[in-house]
């Protein structure tokens, strides 16, 4: 298994905070880090866009990715949210321990 960092833009810092929040909870991510106003550029349905968003950087395991996107996509406001991963080639060894720890299972199920 192999750690990586996933980026995630968000429309705000509120909504980065609720979606981290989530992740974190049901063990998606060992950790969520929320910039908050990073300015977008892009190209989105033909014209020029300029926005304030908020970027999170999370960490987690590459197994995870395809039910992380998933969640992601079921949270975020986007249609079409970025959600890129990259692999992880060096860290800390207890570090990268500690996310795997915290992303190696489901959380147990709420009563």
């Amino acid at each position: 298994m192999a750690e990586i960092v996933v980026f995630v833009t968000t429309s705000s810092e509120e909504e980065a905070s609720k979606i981290a929040r989530e992740l974190v909870e049901q063990r998606l991510v060992a950790c969520a880090n929320i910039l908050g106003r990073v300015r977008s550029v892009f190209s989105w349905e033909g014209k020029v866009a300029d926005e304030q968003e908020a970027l999170m950087v999370l960490k987690t395991q590459d197994h995870r990715f395809d039910k992380l996107s998933h969640k992601i996509k079921e949270l975020h406001s986007y249609s079409v949210p970025e959600i890129i991963a990259i692999p992880i080639s060096k860290g800390l060894p207890e570090y990268l321990q500690w996310v795997r720890n915290m992303t190696d299972s489901d959380p147990p199920a709420r009563r």
